[in-house]
């Protein structure tokens, strides 16, 4: 269910890295927990984020969620259907529902993240990375 090629974090985000690019979204978990998403926060190009800090905000019609970098970067890219459609985060939050891309300070810290695999165990309330 949860791409392989990607990493997850215990806060349902996930990150699929390519070179030192990497695009991070929510997982379907995540948007199933939410529900209906009517609105997404993201940050400018150019804002330099750091591991574990809070880079935006997900609303649906029962909750606001914080979204959470999985890694320290700089934003390179924001998903802008996303911003006009964020229902895209519902129906494909694995592919077109990204929320943004970040240029890699330091890729060992993917290191920490949980494989598909791993995620699925923890899901599941089973032992995580």
């Amino acid at each position: 269910m949860y791409p392989e090629e990607f990493l997850y974090t215990q806060d349902h985000e996930w990150i699929r890295v390519d070179g030192n690019i990497a695009s991070v979204g929510i997982t379907d978990h995540a948007q199933k927990e939410l529900g209906d998403i009517v609105f997404v926060e993201l940050p400018q190009v150019g804002a330099h984020l750091t591991a574990k800090e809070s880079f935006g905000t997900v609303e649906s019609v029962k909750a606001v969620a914080d979204i959470y970098s999985p890694v320290t970067g700089e934003v390179i890219a924001v998903n802008p259907k996303v911003q006009n459609a964020p229902e895209l985060v519902n129906s494909d939050p694995h592919g077109e529902g990204w929320l943004i891309q970040l240029e890699l300070k330091d890729r060992s810290e993917t290191d920490h993240l949980m494989t598909a695999e791993e995620y699925e165990a923890y899901l599941k309330g089973g032992a995580a990375h």
